[in-house]
């Protein structure tokens, strides 16, 4: 059984934890409920994110179960607000160090730098941001990967990014042909990508 926690704050990226999310439940349904994914947050109240989605998370920092993997988004609060927080930065660590993965999508780096999972190790984060994230030192920021995986780190670019890094872990975890089965059933086929100077059909 995998337990994949996803860490909630005011601000997350929604598409950073919502994407994985659907991977990581997807993976669960196909193992017939072998798995959960659960949200956890500092409090109990709704989150408000980036776009302004409302979400309820389902645990608090103190009431959650055991992690097994440990995923952090991306979003303003991850790089502004959070790595200040030290109640935030405390949990991550200690939760960390208890999983058996540790997971980063976008400028989740950030937090799991200020929280110290990330220090010393080859990161992916936003293209806007990569600059931003190597000043802040002990970390080597890799630009031209998807996602990066350095022992049980595994970080990746911005927001969709998130889920092929969570598609990777879940073939990690569980086979390549599952992967390719919790894929399936998303319908995540981009290929070719959205062709944004494509001419209009006459």
């Amino acid at each position: 059984m995998t337990t994949y926690g996803i860490v909630l704050f005011p601000t997350a990226e929604e598409l950073d934890f919502v994407g994985p999310f659907e991977v990581f439940a997807t993976s669960a349904g196909l193992r017939d409920g072998a798995d959960t994914a659960l949200l956890v947050a500092e409090r109990g109240d709704p989150v408000r994110c980036t776009n302004g989605m409302r979400v309820l998370p389902d645990h608090t920092f103190d009431d959650h179960p055991p992690l097994d993997v440990l995923l952090v988004p991306g979003g303003s609060g991850a790089r502004e607000t959070e790595p200040h927080n030290a109640r935030m930065t405390d949990w991550l660590a200690d939760r960390a160090a208890r999983a058996d993965w540790v997971v980063g999508v976008c400028t989740g780096a950030f937090l799991l730098h200020a929280a110290g999972p990330a220090r010393g190790r080859r990161v992916a984060t936003h293209w806007q941001y990569e600059e931003a994230l190597a000043a802040r030192g002990d970390v080597t920021v890799v630009s031209d990967a998807r996602y990066v995986v350095d022992g049980r780190l595994l970080t990746s670019q911005g927001v969709s990014a998130g889920i092929d890094s969570a598609l990777w872990l879940v073939g990690h975890l569980h086979g390549r042909d599952h992967a390719r089965s919790v894929r399936r059933a998303l319908q995540y086929e981009p290929a070719p990508p959205y062709l944004a100077d494509e001419p209009l059909a006459r």
